[in-house]
C-alpha cells in the first residue's frame, strides 16, 4: 500500500525507512535540501541504522515537498511533525499537526491519519470533533536519538490509541516490519495512549534527575557517586541502567514533555511532577556553582551535543549553563565541530582543539570522550560511566 509520512525528522525518517521495506512510502518535508538528500539515499540526520538502510536495503521510498504528491492515493498519512513547547501558553504548539489534518480534510478520499507527533492529552479527541473525522488515531513512539530506526526495528512495545479493528490493523503493520520475534501490542483509547507517552518520558526524566541529585550530594560531601550508584544498582528493582550523572536532562523530548505533563496537572494537586521539572534547573545551577568556585576567566565548552556521535544539540542542558555563566561575566569558548561558524549565542566558537584546550582555564564536558584524556586535568565532567545514559 501507499503510506505518506509528514515530517522527516528522527521520528518521520525512521518511520519512512522502516515502512518502505514493505510498502510504497512517500515522505513529505518542507526543507528541499532534506528531500534531495533522502532521494539520493543520504540520511540528513545522524543515525547509523538509517544510514545503513538507505544505502544497502531495497526500499520503496521517495521524498517530496509537494503534499498533494505525498498524500494522493495514500491509505495512511502518518504525522511526524515537530510540536515544540510554547512557554507562554504552557502547551505544545500543535499547529503543524493541525495544518496536516486540514490538508487531509480537503481530500475526496480521506485516508487514516496516524499521529506520531507528541501531543497534549485529549488532543486526538479534540481533532476528531473539530474536523468531524473519526479516522484520526494517535500512536506514540519511543525512540532514542541516534537509534531511532533500531528502536523501530526492535520496539519495546507497540501502542495504538484505538481499540477497533483499524487500531489493530495499524499495530500489525508496524509489527510486520519489525525484526523482533515477540512484540507486545497494546490497544487503548486515545487519551490513555497520549498519557503513556508523557508519563513515560517524565519517568525517564525523573530517573535522570534522581541520579543527578545523588551526584550533587556526593560532590558536595566528597563521596563516591559511583560506589553508591553501583551499590543501589545491585537491587534488581533499581538496576544498572539510565543512571549516569550529567549536567541535566535535555534534548528534544524530555524538557518539553515534562512541562506539558505538569501543565496537564493544572487543576490536580501534585508534588513529584513539579519537582521533576524544577530539579533539572537546580542541577544546572549546582553545576555552575561548582565551576565558578574554581574562579575561571575562560570556560571551555566541549561539545554542545547531548550525546556522543549525535549531530543534534537542540535544548541541550549545556546551553542553559552557558547562559548562567555569561550572566556571571565569564568568557565562554565553545569547541563544536558540528558548528561551521565562529559565534554561537554571542560566544566564541573554535574547531581548533589545541587552541581550545590552551585558551580554556576549565573545560566542561557533559560526556567524556577519549580526546579529552590529554587535557583531563582541565576537564570538569560528572560522567561516571563514559556512556550517554
Amino acid at each position: 500500500m501507499k503510506i505518506a509520512i509528514a515530517g522527516c525528522g528522527y521520528v518521520g525518517l525512521s518511520m519512512a525507512t522502516l515502512l518502505s521495506k514493505k510498502h510504497n512510502v512517500v515522505a513529505l518535508d518542507i526543507m528541499q535540501n532534506k528531500v534531495e538528500m533522502i532521494n539520493k539515499r543520504v540520511s540528513p540526520i545522524k543515525d547509523s541504522y538509517i544510514e545503513k538502510y538507505l544505502t544497502e536495503e531495497k526500499l520503496s521510498l521517495k521524498a517530496t515537498t509537494d503534499y498533494k504528491d505525498a498524500f494522493e492515493g495514500a491509505e495512511y498519512i502518518i504525522i511526524c511533525t515537530p510540536t515544540n513547547y510554547d512557554e507562554n501558553n504552557n502547551v505544545f504548539d500543535t499547529s503543524s499537526v493541525e495544518d496536516t489534518i486540514e490538508r487531509v480534510q480537503l481530500m475526496k478520499k480521506k485516508p487514516t491519519i496516524i499521529i506520531k507527533s507528541t501531543i497534549p492529552i485529549g488532543f486526538t479527541n479534540m481533532m476528531r470533533k473539530k474536523y468531524k473525522m473519526k479516522n484520526i488515531i494517535f500512536s506514540p513512539e519511543f525512540l532514542r536519538e541516534g537509534k531511532a530506526l533500531y528502536d523501530n526495528l526492535y520496539p519495546s512495545r507497540i501502542i495504538v490509541g484505538e481499540k477497533s479493528e483499524e487500531g489493530k490493523k495499524f499495530a500489525n503493520i508496524l509489527k510486520e516490519v519489525s525484526l523482533k520475534a515477540e512484540v507486545e501490542i497494546k490497544l487503548m483509547d486515545s487519551m490513555e495512549a497520549e498519557a503513556v507517552k508523557l508519563f513515560s518520558n517524565t519517568y525517564l526524566a525523573m530517573r535522570v534527575a534522581y541520579f543527578n541529585e545523588l551526584d550533587s550530594f556526593c560532590e558536595i560531601k566528597g563521596l563516591s557517586a559511583k560506589d553508591i550508584i553501583e551499590g543501589m544498582g545491585l537491587d534488581n528493582r533499581i538496576g544498572m541502567h539510565y543512571n549516569n550523572p550529567s549536567f541535566g536532562y535535555g534534548g528534544y523530548c524530555l524538557p518539553k514533555d515534562t512541562k506539558q505533563l505538569l501543565a496537564s496537572y493544572h487543576d490536580i494537586q501534585n508534588n513529584l511532577i513539579k519537582s521533576i521539572v524544577e530539579s533539572n534547573m537546580t542541577r544546572k545551577k549546582h553545576i555552575v556553582k561548582m565551576v565558578l568556585e574554581r574562579n575561571p576567566k575562560v570556560v571551555g565548552i566541549y561539545r554542545l551535543i547531548m550525546k556522543k556521535d549525535s549531530d543534534n544539540f537542540r535544548y541541550s542542558a549545556i546551553q542553559d549553563i552557558i547562559k548562567m555563566l555569561k550572566n556571571k561575566n565569564i568568557e565562554i569558548l565553545i569547541y563544536e565541530p558540528m558548528l561551521h561558524t565562529d559565534n554561537f549565542d554571542d560566544c566564541k566558537v573554535t574547531n581548533n582543539f589545541n587552541l581550545f584546550s590552551e585558551t580554556s582555564d576549565i573545560i566542561m564536558a557533559n560526556r567524556w570522550e577519549e580526546k579529552l584524556e590529554e587535557i583531563k586535568n582541565k576537564v570538569y565532567t560528572r560522567d561516571i560511566y563514559y556512556k550517554d545514559i
